[in-house]
C-alpha cells in the first residue's frame, strides 16, 4: 500500500513559540499561514505541521499522491482504495471518504492505542 508522504501534525498551544522552537531544531517554514494558525515545516525530508486550535491531539498524517516536497507521484494508491482495503480487514474508520467521488478526499482511523491517523489526499 502506497500512503505517500508522512508528517506529524502537532496540536500546539502557541504557534509562534512552536515555530521558534522547531526553527532552533533546524526546521524551516515550507507552507501554511501563521495568521491562520497553521504552518508546515521541513528539516531535510522530515515534515511536521503546527496547528493551533484546530484539533485536540497530535495526528499521524499520510498524503497519498505526494512526496515530501508536495510533488505529485507518478504512482500512488487512491485514498478510496486504501479505505476499502482497511475496511476489508475489519478496521473501524472514524471518518470516511465518499467512495463515489474522485480527487481530493480523506478519512481517519485510530490505531489500537488511540493514535489518530489521517489519510489526506489533495490531488
Amino acid at each position: 500500500m502506497k500512503l505517500g508522504t508522512f508528517s506529524t501534525s502537532l496540536a500546539v498551544k502557541d504557534i509562534h513559540a512552536s515555530k521558534a522552537f522547531y526553527e532552533h531544531l533546524g526546521f524551516a517554514v515550507f507552507a501554511g499561514d501563521i495568521e491562520k494558525n497553521y504552518l508546515i515545516m521541513k528539516n531535510e525530508k522530515t515534515v511536521i505541521g503546527l496547528f493551533q486550535g484546530m484539533f485536540e491531539n497530535n495526528i499521524l498524517t499520510f498524503n497519498p499522491g505526494w512526496d515530501e516536497n508536495v510533488n505529485t507521484l507518478d504512482s500512488y494508491d487512491d485514498v478510496r482504495e486504501i479505505q476499502k482495503h482497511l475496511k476489508s480487514k475489519g478496521i473501524k474508520l472514524e471518518t470516511e471518504a465518499d467512495e463515489s467521488t474522485t480527487g481530493p478526499a480523506s478519512f481517519m482511523v485510530m490505531d489500537p492505542d488511540g493514535n489518530t491517523i489521517l489519510i489526506d489526499q489533495h490531488i
